[in-house]
């Protein structure tokens, strides 16, 4: 059965997640708890657990915060990409693609080439992408440190920061069709290969003055 704590903790998360509360929002206990319809006792566990995953800030006597994106360290988290989803596209190359996951990658494909042009519906689709391509490896470690770097250090102000236009926004979604192609055909040396030219042009792009 679910906890109160663990309903709390997905109600926030998703509200994180997909944009409702804004990084650097100020997160009062009493009107989470409101609007969820429980005790303050939850909610602070239910932050707890978000801080611990990097979502949230918890502030020494001023309560808490979403956790803001750093832009300034916008390389780390670039740079661990370019270490673990190349082998993680060569690693679910080789294990192949579930039905279900399949359907999900070409759906977050098609919702990237439908969002070209608005940042925020850009990044959900290609952060779902990345995710989903992770999560073909069916390694759980994995997963926990892609989410970690997508959700607490990745952020849709990347876009503003490359200055990604909505052509960017469609070759984005071209190469991850070539990386799902070679995924699905098993060929492990050319998923590697596409996905790391495709994370290193990207930090070139952050990294550029």
């Amino acid at each position: 059965m679910t906890s109160v704590v663990d309903q709390a903790y997905v109600a926030i998360r998703d509200r994180i997640d997909d944009g409702r509360l804004a990084r650097g929002t100020r997160l009062h206990q009493e009107d989470l708890a409101a609007d969820l319809g429980v005790s303050r006792t939850p909610v602070r566990e239910a932050l707890r657990r978000l801080a611990a995953e990097g979502r949230v800030e918890l502030l020494t006597n001023r309560g808490a915060r979403v956790a803001d994106i750093d832009l300034a360290a916008m390389p780390e988290p670039y740079e661990a990409r370019l270490v673990v989803e190349p082998g993680a596209a060569a690693l679910a190359a080789r294990r192949g693609l579930s039905p279900a996951l399949r359907r999900r990658l070409h759906a977050a494909i098609a919702a990237h080439r439908a969002a070209a042009g608005d940042m925020q519906r850009s990044f959900v689709a290609n952060r779902d992408f990345h995710l989903g391509l992770v999560e073909a490896t069916g390694n759980a470690l994995l997963v926990q440190f892609a989410e970690h770097l997508w959700v607490a250090r990745i952020g849709a102000a990347i876009y503003e920061r490359q200055a990604e236009t909505t052509e960017r926004m469609l070759l984005d979604a071209d190469e991850h069709e070539a990386i799902l192609d070679a995924v699905d055909r098993g060929d492990a040396r050319k998923a590697e290969s596409l996905s790391r030219k495709h994370v290193a042009d990207a930090l070139r792009r952050l990294t550029a003055d």
